[in-house]
């Protein structure tokens, strides 16, 4: 049989075969350069893959360890950390609550609009899901709330932090980008390319992000108003009504600032991400200091959590460069763009196949992983087609936002059934996020239909 036509098939089965092996429960970064290096092993004995390949590793990791847009991932989670243990994030919730809380539905209002700040200011899911989840369903639930909205609605809401800036996933996609969009218009000779910047997709996620939110808001709205037993108003006393004035300002402002400073000198071009993020961090904590939060102890824990996440997210990244390496040699890209060249419909067919290709591992896979696999595989292929990088990266960060919210494996599931009370089922949250993931589906066809609003503002800050 012939190398090529082995390798190939290789290839098909690494990429199976390691789906296969993080299904069954095992680390990540290990399956994927475990998996891997079998199928090197493999491919090496059939005569279809050269050991040597695995020198390109070196410089792959190095380049990592001395990419300067990636040390703005562990100062932006530090800055996420260090604010949830502020306790910010409990004011806001408590002050949109009674702000919004008088009116039917108004609680979940608030959950979403404390969601979108949190995520411009955070972009931990995790951290605002379980803050979300710890103060505000027991609220909703005392105030007669359908168990299923009040989960959707804090799931939901706790996403937008994967797509509205600063995300530490479009970092990771924007430096990845990057890299290909040059190589793929050298290929095309274009020796001289417009750059593909971090600051490039926040511009671009950032109208996408604020349309999410509005999509949300609007299925509160209607949920009030065809099912007002769903979504009853609270009852607020004189003394919250009294003090509300004072507590907006006291709660609002900071993150408001917070959120100005690190995104509008990314957007205005005035401080690059990394810079940017040290900004954040330094508020973070200063913030954290006129709260009188800011300790030894709690500056420890901030510092270890930051440590743990950073770690185990470039852990990942390093696993699957033997991933795209192996994939590579074994003559994997060729049959990838091959078979997305031969989909009818041309660009479009293409697009709509890797759409459904991420949303569909999103119920089984994390966005980091699907990110790391599926991103060096396709977007080759898409940019060759005259794919817009700027709107594949917003494109896939929307669509695999999803893969926190689907059932079986949604993280931000998990992340709000450790919280909730037993009354409410772990099937009362599933059901609860469907009408969400319909609206993030909603939210891509809105984008593929009018590609503009994600690229008019970069266009307008950046030029074409």
């Amino acid at each position: 049989m012939d190398y090529q036509v082995v390798g190939e098939i290789l290839s098909v089965m690494m990429f199976f075969g390691i789906i296969g092996v993080l299904m069954l429960g095992y680390p990540v970064a290990f399956s994927l350069a475990g998996v891997s290096l079998a199928f090197a092993g493999v491919g090496y004995l059939l005569g279809a893959f050269d050991p040597s390949n695995l020198s390109g590793l070196a410089s792959r990791y190095i380049g990592v360890m001395l990419n300067e847009v990636l040390v703005a991932v562990p100062l932006f989670i530090f800055m996420g950390m260090m604010l949830e243990r502020s306790g910010i994030a409990e004011k806001l919730l408590i002050t949109m609550g009674r702000l919004f809380g008088t009116l039917r539905g108004g609680l979940g209002l608030s959950v979403i609009v404390v969601g979108a700040l949190l995520a411009a200011s955070t972009g931990i899911v995790g951290a605002t899901v379980v803050t979300m989840g710890l103060l505000s369903l027991p609220a909703m639930m005392r105030a007669g709330y359908d168990p299923r909205l009040a989960s959707g609605v804090i799931c939901a809401s706790g996403t937008l932090g994967q797509i509205i800036p600063p995300s530490t996933v479009l970092i990771f996609m924007g430096d990845m980008l990057s890299g290909i969009n040059a190589r793929v218009q050298m290929d095309m000779g274009n020796f001289a390319p417009t750059p593909v910047s971090v600051g490039d997709l926040f511009a671009g996620a950032f109208l996408p992000g604020l349309m999410l939110v509005g999509l949300y808001m609007l299925w509160m709205v209607i949920k009030a108003v065809r099912d007002p037993q769903s979504c009853p108003a609270l009852v607020i006393t004189d003394e919250d009504r009294r003090n509300l004035g004072r507590d907006i300002l006291t709660s609002l402002v900071p993150p408001l600032m917070l959120i100005l400073a690190v995104l509008g000198s990314i957007l205005t071009g005035v401080a690059t991400p990394t810079e940017s993020a040290s900004v954040g961090a330094v508020g973070a904590m200063l913030l954290a200091a006129l709260r009188k939060k800011l300790t030894l102890t709690s500056l420890r824990q901030v510092m270890l959590a930051t440590a743990n996440t950073t770690t185990m997210i470039f852990i990942i990244l390093l696993g699957a460069s033997v991933f795209s390496l192996v994939f590579r040699m074994l003559g994997g890209e060729e049959l990838v763009n091959d078979f997305l060249n031969s989909l009818p419909g041309g660009k479009l067919g293409a697009i709509v196949f890797v759409m459904l290709l991420m949303f569909f591992l999103g119920f089984i896979l994390d966005t980091f992983e699907i990110i790391f696999i599926v991103l060096p595989i396709t977007a080759p292929v898409l940019l060759m087609m005259g794919v817009d990088p700027v709107w594949l990266g917003v494109m896939v960060a929307v669509n695999l936002q999803t893969s926190f919210l689907t059932p079986p494996f949604g993280f931000s599931l998990f992340y709000l059934r450790g919280v909730a009370p037993g009354s409410v089922s772990t099937r009362m949250i599933y059901e609860g996020v469907l009408p969400f993931v319909v609206l993030q589906l909603v939210a891509i066809g809105l984008l593929v239909a009018f590609p503009g609003i994600v690229t008019w503002l970069p266009e307008l800050l950046y030029g074409s």
